[in-house]
């Protein structure tokens, strides 16, 4: 009698088991970028002149290039997308991949369907889930011109044969599938903003919530790093361990005092700009000054209600 009960359990033990890591892998499946926008993607006529300005505004060189840039360093350099800077996080440490146009270890055989699958909802071409360290949960408000654009420019790149390291995270981060779980409760491509009332600062919360993807850094997350919606641009905890990031704008930087800093490196007392906002300010410098203008806007617009 106590055998047969041992049994009964065993056996809906498993079947439990079984039930659960297969609602796991449902619910953990990659979701795709919807057909209509890869139809737009394919529609658009790319330009590499305009994806130019969209790969400095989305901050794509300051991950992946080489470690050990600074505001000194050739701009050539920042176009050599060999990757290995390590990225400290609560989960473990991210490694920023290759993604050169290499064949063997970057982008060299992708098509913009799979830059777009990644770019947009972070899934490779082997149908697995990026992890969000790489911001496609900003990237993923980019217009379909402009995902073709910045492709057109990204092929224009030198290919670089650096292999990408691993990640090393723990355990349990270093399952992908768990990602997806992650994406059905925290990725969303809506606006966390209300609706500017003008073309310049709609751009502007354009550049700042998607390309610039500057609420990554500036906005805190919850226990699951997603961000936190209540507390939007309020400053955040360094990643590292290494002091804090704050919010933004400053209380009291005007407009003007932003877009100057955004194109010099310094301040309104002139400190000089350190930090990863260093590589922030060289990207910013290769924009035209509307665009900086457009997002000191948005930000005293958001700031001052």
């Amino acid at each position: 009698m106590a055998g047969n009960t041992l049994r009964r359990l065993a056996l809906a033990a498993a079947v439990a088991a079984i039930g659960g890591t297969a609602l796991f892998w449902v619910l953990g499946s990659p979701r795709a970028v919807p057909v209509e926008t890869l139809n737009a993607l394919a529609a658009h006529d790319a330009d590499a002149a305009r994806g130019e300005r969209v790969f400095w505004a989305a901050g794509c060189s300051g991950c992946h290039a080489a470690p050990g840039l600074d505001m000194t360093s050739p701009l050539e350099d920042r176009l050599v997308l060999s990757g290995g800077r390590r990225l400290e996080s609560p989960f473990g440490i991210f490694v920023v991949p290759n993604v050169s146009m290499d064949d063997d270890h970057g982008l060299g055989g992708w098509t913009l369907e799979e830059f777009a699958q990644a770019t947009l909802a972070g899934i490779s071409p082997l149908g697995r889930h990026y992890y969000p360290a790489f911001p496609y949960t900003s990237y993923n408000r980019m217009t379909p011109g402009d995902l073709a654009d910045l492709w057109a420019f990204w092929q224009t790149l030198p290919a670089d044969a650096t292999p990408s390291a691993p990640h090393e995270l723990r355990f349990p981060f270093t399952l992908r599938r768990g990602v997806g779980l992650w994406k059905r409760l925290n990725l969303t491509d809506a606006w966390a903003t209300p609706e500017p009332p003008s073309a310049q600062l709609q751009r502007g919360r354009y550049l700042v919530e998607a390309l610039s993807h500057c609420t990554e850094c500036h906005t805190p997350r919850n226990a699951t790093g997603a961000l936190r919606l209540d507390a939007w641009m309020t400053g955040a905890p360094n990643p590292s361990g290494d002091g804090s990031i704050p919010a933004i704008p400053a209380p009291d930087w005007s407009a003007q005092a932003i877009a100057a800093y955004l194109q010099s490196g310094l301040t309104p007392a002139f400190d000089v700009v350190g930090g990863s906002m260093s590589d922030v300010v060289v990207h910013m410098q290769q924009l035209p000054a509307d665009d900086r203008e457009a997002i000191a806007a948005y930000l005293v617009w958001l700031r001052d209600g």
